[in-house]
């Protein structure tokens, strides 16, 4: 069977060069004589894989030398309730709340300390994001959390939060190495892998060494759970346990595809800029579907559009998955149609998408 363009949310597509290699070497790794997810994660192969693993994530996203990496089990979701009991040191925090993950990473923390809720875009179901530099920040804020870019909902941050004083924490799950991040401008920057980097399984948190050490107030460190203390498993080099493998050594082959095939984030940001621009030009072009996001925010990995009715919407879902478009179904929160195109979705997706979006327009309107 070919393969399909599959425009889910999460997990989502990997580059077609990276699964050949990993299928390649599924069966003897490096003259190993075992895969990957089967061999000893305190080998000399797999101590190769993570330590080459960090140095291209490093080279790729131009990581400075005073942030630490860390692999983690849980997903962006546990990273929820591990920023707060680490950063929450004066027992409060500023989050914005831009859509669904927001919110959820917002009422964790509230389990750890006070999460202020200093803006919110709820007003107009999320169709916007505030303006960063019009919010009345709390001085005494142990952070900034924001998610910056909506997967359900199909926003993103124009800018980001820039306060003297007060370190900057972004969920980055759904846009990472989609374009050059400014590392230096954030505390700490986490992400869930399934949609832009390996399959799920696995978050990595980048973290500012002076942030290292703290703890919620009112919870000594040294009482934080285990596997929930950023501290302890960055000192392990993220080996105090037995890591997600397999994740891991998915992540390096798509750091050498994107340093070594695509040319690095600028050029990967031109090509989804590319691929996000045919979209949304359709989209401006007639008035079958429309996209309720407010222009400057539009997502460039996560487009969301609905047809005149919900029927119609289902319609059209069915009838996109036999012509090989999967996964387009919005989410409940929002309904109608969502096209996830991160970076290993192909240009010849998108324009296979528009083709199809202007012949169910013809056919149903």
């Amino acid at each position: 069977m070919a393969r399909v363009y599959n425009f889910s949310a999460g997990p989502s597509m990997l580059p077609e060069s990276v699964l050949r290699k990993a299928q390649a070497e599924l069966l003897d790794y490096h003259g190993s004589g075992q895969s990957v997810m089967e061999m000893s994660h305190r080998s000399k192969w797999f101590d190769d894989i993570i330590k080459n693993t960090e140095a291209s994530m490093r080279r790729v996203l131009n990581v400075p030398d005073n942030y630490k990496i860390g692999f983690f089990q849980g997903g962006a979701t546990q990273q929820f309730a591990m920023v707060p009991l680490n950063f929450m040191t004066t027992g409060t925090a500023d989050y914005l709340v831009t859509g669904n993950f927001s919110k959820k990473a917002a009422e964790e923390a509230a389990k750890f300390g006070t999460a202020r809720i200093a803006a919110s875009s709820k007003d107009k179901n999320f169709t916007y994001i505030p303006d960063v530099k019009a919010i009345d920040y709390d001085p005494n804020a142990s952070y900034i959390h924001i998610c910056q870019n909506n997967t359900i909902f199909g926003t993103t941050f124009a800018e980001v939060p820039q306060v003297e004083g007060i370190p900057l924490v972004a969920d980055m799950s759904s846009m990472i190495f989609s374009e050059p991040t400014d590392v230096t401008k954030y505390g700490c920057i986490y992400f869930g892998v399934q949609k832009n980097v390996a399959p799920a399984g696995m978050a990595v948190a980048i973290i500012r060494e002076d942030l290292l050490g703290h703890s919620a107030k009112g919870i000594a460190p040294e009482t934080i759970p285990t596997m929930m203390n950023y501290t302890t498993l960055l000192k392990a080099d993220s080996m105090y346990n037995t890591p997600p493998c397999w994740c891991i050594y998915m992540t390096g082959l798509v750091m050498d595809y994107l340093e070594h095939e695509v040319g690095g984030l600028e050029e990967m940001k031109k090509i989804n800029e590319a691929k996000a621009k045919v979209l949304y030009d359709y989209l401006d072009s007639q008035d079958f579907f429309k996209n309720p996001v407010e222009k400057p925010y539009r997502s460039r990995m996560n487009v969301t559009f609905t047809s005149p009715t919900p029927e119609l919407d289902k319609a059209f879902c069915a009838q996109a998955a036999e012509e090989g478009l999967l996964n387009l179904k919005g989410h409940r929160l929002v309904g109608g149609m969502r096209a996830s195109i991160y970076n290993a979705m192909p240009p010849q997706g998108v324009q296979k998408l528009v083709e199809f979006m202007e012949k169910f327009r013809k056919e149903n309107a």
